[in-house]
């Protein structure tokens, strides 16, 4: 018999909690947490927050010491100077980005720089030679920057770069906090602008990038670097190629290794 409607039991409504989502959803969910706490907050304060509370010992600066990284690795030193910073010695730098690399750490007392190289096997069957970068610059930034900033990366569950909005591409529309596939990206420059950047280095007298000068807005790798050819803060990387990204920012970390052949 039918139950009356007055006296008929009704199962709870069932919210699937977050720890049963998948790790892309959790992850998702916490970056959107993360934004609407912090978001508010100035970047030194997204730092503080990131670095001394929500990510204790467990976050890592990715810095290319170019022409804008000073700005970025200044207010880490101001927060807590001792937080890992990983360098990816791609063995392609300019002499000039090595010496300046060395220079800021002892300006800002930094004291846990790790200088990341590509994995000596790696190298050996696709780029014996050093000139992948002109037969597939692809397959040269995975090797010398992708896997092994993944291999630095172990260990950490979040992890701070300098990218900013106003540099254009898929870096247009970044929070502060974003999911990146095992990890929290933090961006706390991303609403920066060209003028915000300059007045830091006056006002914290920070030194310049010695091809900064030169007419280098941007400086990666020296084969794939030159002096500016457009507008954009990044037009003197890979021109004419139309590449516009090492490929750490969008990188699929995965555990297998690279594709063998495809040099």
């Amino acid at each position: 018999m039918t139950q009356p409607a007055s006296t008929r039991q009704v199962s709870p409504l069932v919210v699937r909690p977050a720890a049963n989502q998948d790790d892309g959803l959790r992850l998702s969910e916490r970056a959107r947490l993360l934004e609407l706490r912090y978001g508010a907050l100035d970047s030194r304060a997204v730092l503080d927050a990131a670095i001394n509370d929500v990510f204790t010992g467990r976050i890592a600066v990715v810095s290319s010491f170019g022409t804008e990284s000073a700005v970025l690795l200044d207010l880490v030193a101001q927060v807590n100077r001792h937080t890992p910073v990983i360098f990816l010695d791609s063995g392609k730098h300019f002499p000039e980005t090595l010496a300046y690399r060395d220079s800021l750490i002892a300006k800002l007392g930094l004291t846990d720089v790790r200088n990341i190289t590509p994995a000596a096997d790696d190298l050996d069957w696709a780029d014996r030679d050093g000139t992948l970068f002109r037969r597939n610059p692809d397959l040269c930034c995975q090797l010398r920057k992708v896997l092994p900033l993944e291999r630095a990366l172990s260990g950490f569950t979040a992890w701070i770069n300098g990218r900013k909005r106003f540099q254009g591409g898929n870096r247009r529309n970044i929070g502060l906090f974003e999911a990146a596939d095992s990890r929290i990206k933090v961006n706390p420059l991303a609403t920066w602008d060209t003028a915000a950047l300059a007045r830091a280095f006056v006002e914290r007298d920070l030194p310049r990038h010695p091809l900064g000068r030169q007419g280098y807005p941007s400086v990666g790798c020296a084969p794939c670097t030159t002096q500016a050819e457009g507008d954009g803060s990044r037009s003197g990387r890979w021109a004419g190629s139309g590449k516009t990204e090492c490929g750490i920012h969008k990188a699929a970390w995965a555990s297998r290794g690279p594709a063998r052949g495809l040099g």
